[in-house]
């Protein structure tokens, strides 16, 4: 008797706790530097989360390096009580293609919470390159073979991932050259100490728009509206057919983290995706909110497992690996 009536008071306080959550700041940890493509979209959803979690601060973390994988070992190995979140891109998936030894199974060390958004990317090259279209552009890149430098933010970063498959659509061999980061990549390209980069939307608008690079093609199927964007044509439509690469961005709780919760943290999501602000702020960037049934855990988790299969190809193709 004794043991039944302790299993239902542990079992009430543990439905008490569950109710509560959150209690205390939510900190979502964000696998990049400050101020790059998935800390805005991280601090944009931080800040509509807030008002659907007891409206508790949700403190982003930005714990950088390793093509991010630091930041998604963080969150593997943290507490699994709902107060360490991961919000991480399409490199999530990449990783186990990229990162020989790998501190954390990508499909096992995580509950997954739902998706958030889609970000384009953009094709950019550098204001006193001679091409002004995407047609031009090939020819360019036909007659300077070997000549050519293609940036990156780094190993496993989206840009170099679209470049990667950039190069094999091609068949053209570039001189790689990865960055700390999108923002000293993009210095460079704007200074002309390198030729091309492909990067998202969320940070490539604003330069296309004031000039201060060329614009030559989205790498979506659709073209996007934005006013900085509509008037760039998708690389399926010049000849590059079915070139379709975008950066999907999902919410991750440690491995563990009780249902209760993540089914709190979902239905948090799910109200943030609705918001009027957060669907603003992220389409003013060129960045589509997901709507389909991948908002939920389960078919968030079936997309990465296919964009494993996906990727993992074509990155052992290219040889391109970290220790």
């Amino acid at each position: 008797m004794k043991r039944l009536m302790f299993a239902a008071c542990a079992a009430m306080a543990a439905a008490t706790a569950f109710a509560a959550y959150p209690d205390k700041p939510v900190t979502l940890v964000v696998p990049f530097a400050a101020g790059g493509p998935t800390d805005k979209v991280a601090r944009d959803l931080g800040e509509v989360l807030r008002k659907h979690l007891n409206g508790q601060t949700v403190v982003i973390e930005n714990v950088g390096g390793a093509g991010g994988t630091l930041g998604a070992t963080k969150v593997a190995r943290s507490a699994p009580d709902g107060y360490t979140l991961l919000l991480h891109h399409i490199g999530l998936a990449t990783a186990p293609a990229l990162y020989r030894n790998l501190p954390y199974k990508t499909l096992d060390d995580f509950e997954y919470l739902g998706m958030v958004v889609d970000v384009p990317m953009t094709l950019i090259g550098r204001p006193t390159l001679p091409a002004n279209n995407f047609a031009e552009l090939r020819k360019w890149i036909d007659a300077h073979k070997g000549k050519i430098n293609l940036a990156n933010a780094g190993l496993g970063a989206a840009s170099h991932l679209c470049g990667l498959l950039f190069q094999q659509a091609l068949a053209a061999d570039m001189t790689t050259v990865p960055y700390k980061g999108t923002a000293p990549a993009m210095t460079d390209l704007m200074g002309g100490q390198v030729d091309l980069l492909c990067d998202q939307t969320t940070n490539t608008s604003v330069q296309i728009e004031s000039g201060k690079v060329k614009g030559y093609a989205v790498t979506t199927l659709k073209p996007v509206t934005t006013p900085a964007l509509a008037k760039l044509p998708t690389l399926d439509s010049q000849g590059l057919k079915g070139f379709n690469v975008s950066i999907w961005h999902g919410l991750y709780a440690p491995k563990g983290t009780p249902k209760a919760i993540t089914e709190q943290i979902n239905a948090a999501l799910r109200a943030a995706l609705k918001d009027p602000e957060f669907i603003r702020r992220v389409e003013a960037q060129g960045a589509v909110v997901i709507t389909d049934a991948r908002q939920g855990g389960a078919e968030h988790k079936k997309f990465v497992e296919a964009e494993i299969a996906k990727w993992g190809p074509a990155i052992k193709a290219a040889g391109q690996y970290a220790d």
